[in-house]
């Protein structure tokens, strides 16, 4: 399948965007919690999915979870304990850039937590996410897919481009070789966490910009109708002519210069 325009892929979105909108108005309204995972390849286009669904959004009501290394304290506690913290409240929305799967993914090929550990996270994550689910949030899980050819590619963009090579990690570098190792580890979380109550969704990012709109799309219908009419607001004629800014004290400073 050819890649998408980007005219194409703006006229597309737009659509959608309207519709997240909608959304995000009758979450507010009926007081859901939608928490929604976005895992998957180094590369796949992550961050890319979280922005253009956050960036129509009230920032206020959505929130993306990005979390760091755990720190000292955290690591003393219980695994899912530091994620709990960022669940959504009435009316919110949270994407998680990467969530409690590191344990099974990225920990687990770096080495960084043994197969006892793994194999507990495996045994607990369904009950944990059963918990959320019977307690009426939303949960949605998406893995983004993409072959290792694309993902050199894409590395090789960080690499050129100064203005992402802050994206590259010294796990980047390692990941190249356990592409293989990724996939296997993937598959063992599949097999013990894709459940009736957290399915998984795996969504082809070889090609962002259908990738981005294939889940968008496959989320917005997997909700129930969202049609909530905004709010009227009373927006009286302002009854004079507009004034213009003035200064007494400080001036604005000097525009930023553009070519002719």
């Amino acid at each position: 399948m050819g890649g998408i325009k980007k005219s194409d892929y703006y006229d597309a979105l737009e659509g959608l965007e309207h519709e997240l909108v909608g959304m995000a108005r009758w979450a507010r309204a009926r007081g859901e919690r939608i928490v929604v995972i976005f895992e998957g390849r180094d590369t796949a286009g992550k961050g890319g999915a979280i922005k253009a669904i956050a960036g129509c959004l009230d920032p206020r009501q959505c929130r993306v979870a990005a979390l760091p290394k755990p720190s000292e304290d955290e690591q003393g506690q219980w695994y899912f304990q530091r994620y709990v913290s960022h669940l959504p409240t009435s009316g919110e929305i949270v994407l998680f850039d990467r969530s409690w799967y590191n344990r099974a993914g990225v920990e687990r090929v770096m080495g960084w937590a043994g197969e006892d550990e793994v194999a507990r996270f495996l045994r607990d994550t369904p009950v944990f996410e059963k918990m959320l689910v019977d307690d009426g949030i939303r949960l949605f899980k998406y893995w983004l897919s993409c072959d290792q050819e694309h993902q050199e590619e894409r590395f090789k963009e960080r690499l050129d481009d100064p203005l992402k090579r802050w994206k590259l990690s010294p796990t980047d570098v390692a990941a190249r070789w356990k592409y293989r190792d990724y996939t296997a580890a993937r598959e063992a979380i599949f097999a013990e966490t894709h459940m009736g109550w957290s399915p998984w969704t795996v969504v082809d990012f070889n090609d962002q910009k259908r990738g981005r709109l294939t889940l968008i799309r496959n989320l917005l219908d997997r909700l129930p109708d969202t049609h909530v009419p905004p709010e009227a607001i009373d927006w009286p004629e302002l009854g004079h002519e507009p004034y213009g800014e003035e200064f007494e004290r400080l001036e604005p400073i000097e525009p930023f210069p553009m070519k002719d």
